[in-house]
């Protein structure tokens, strides 16, 4: 039997952008769905179960029951085959199947036999991962307990829009509450002015001219006016429309350069690792602590950060760089990320900058999937930000992301 290799679902970038839609911290998922991925093996009768996610490099385990949450090239997993349809997918014997028998899991610690994974589909048809029950003993699952797994499937893929609910709910609540600051504002001056003004009338007496009191009462009725059309904006607002705005920044989440540094540390050293690359993410002393919404950010970054890890040969380096810059009313998110991998042509970032950027091998044979750029430049779009592409043919390249914030 010829082996598949690297398996594609049509809808592939759609399902991209549906998961980065979620804006998932794929490292602080477990404790969300733990309470699933163990009642799935014991639904099963499995040593482990796993919830797994797969973006454009990578499949991140990011719930485990008997194994350690872990992430994997997307190219190794066996979770690529159960994202491309609706059914299931069943391996009796990974050690006797051309595509798996090689994987690292399989010949050895933990010796994987027994594979059954559930696409974890959305209502719009994509899959963002699976719902996978392993074992090290070859296995066979009763028709009764493969419905059970594909109601825990369905389970896990209704917590992900509850998640979603929650964390809009939380930026729409942000929201408000800078509103309300502004209504707050906007009101203390006419009603300051108010006040003044009939103060003064009041501590002049008598002495008041006719004259005087009428200009005053002018005054008053222009302030008292500013304050009724401000009520009535408020009230008159079409939220509807901020709802459709192509631009929807969610708040629900704040990251500094120091969270976003130790983020990112946490999720892509492993990676490095992985391909013997050195990784490292420095921030601009000073505004270590400055907040900002996340929107995004780690699949901007994260999908950069693979690339560059993907083309960067044994004993390179990856250098992410932090910075933000702020005026009056402005922040702006700087995040440049170095590599010292093979490069690009001139022809290839001008496909990546026009979006429709293809696959291309690795320096350790990886196989692309080719949507990782394309995302990046899409989200970035998305959000008003700009993208620079600095490089030459083994000379390394330098990303440039600026992000309104």
């Amino acid at each position: 039997m010829k082996a598949l290799q690297n398996p594609i679902p049509e809808n592939e970038f759609e399902r991209l952008l549906q998961l980065s839609d979620f804006d998932f911290d794929y490292t602080d998922l477990d404790k969300q769905f733990k309470d699933l991925t163990k009642l799935a093996a014991k639904v099963a009768g499995t040593e482990i179960s796993l919830i797994n996610l797969i973006d454009s490099f990578t499949q991140w385990s990011v719930s485990a029951h008997g194994f350690p949450t872990m992430q994997i090239p997307r190219e190794d997993s066996v979770c690529q085959y159960t994202i491309m349809g609706n059914e299931d997918f069943e391996i009796k014997d990974l050690s006797k199947d051309e595509r798996f028998l090689d994987k690292f899991f399989v010949k050895d610690d933990p010796n994987l036999r027994y594979y059954f994974g559930v696409p974890l589909t959305t209502p719009e048809g994509n899959n963002l991962g699976a719902l996978c029950v392993l074992d090290t003993e070859v296995k066979s699952l009763s028709q009764e307990k493969v419905e059970l797994l594909r109601i825990i499937a369905d389970e896990i893929v209704n917590r992900f829009k509850i998640l979603k609910a929650v964390q809009d709910l939380k930026g729409k609540m942000n929201e408000i509450k800078e509103n309300q600051k502004k209504v707050a504002h906007d009101i203390r001056g006419p009603i300051g002015g108010i006040i003044g003004l009939a103060k003064v009338i009041q501590d002049q007496g008598n002495k008041n001219q006719l004259d005087e009191v009428l200009e005053f009462i002018n005054l008053i009725q222009r302030s008292g006016s500013s304050v009724l059309e401000l009520a009535d904006e408020i009230l008159s607002q079409d939220y509807s429309k901020a709802e459709s705005n192509k631009v929807q920044i969610n708040h629900a989440v704040e990251f500094s350069l120091e969270t976003l540094k130790e983020k990112l540390l946490d999720m892509y050293s492993v990676q490095a690792v992985q391909k013997n690359v050195k990784f490292t993410v420095t921030n601009n002393d000073g505004k270590d602590q400055v907040p900002f919404p996340k929107n995004k950010l780690l699949q901007i970054v994260g999908n950069l950060v693979s690339n560059a890890i993907k083309f960067t040969p044994d004993e390179g380096a990856v250098n992410v760089a932090l910075d933000l810059q702020e005026n009056e009313t402005d922040k702006e998110l700087i995040i440049i990320v170095n590599d010292t991998g093979v490069g690009m042509s001139v022809e290839k970032i001008d496909e990546i900058l026009n979006g429709n950027a293809n696959s291309t091998l690795g320096t350790g044979g990886e196989k692309g999937f080719g949507f990782g750029l394309t995302l990046v430049k899409h989200l970035i779009d998305k959000i008003n930000g700009s993208i620079s592409i600095d490089s030459d043919q083994n000379q390394g390249t330098k990303f440039t992301v600026r992000l309104p914030v």
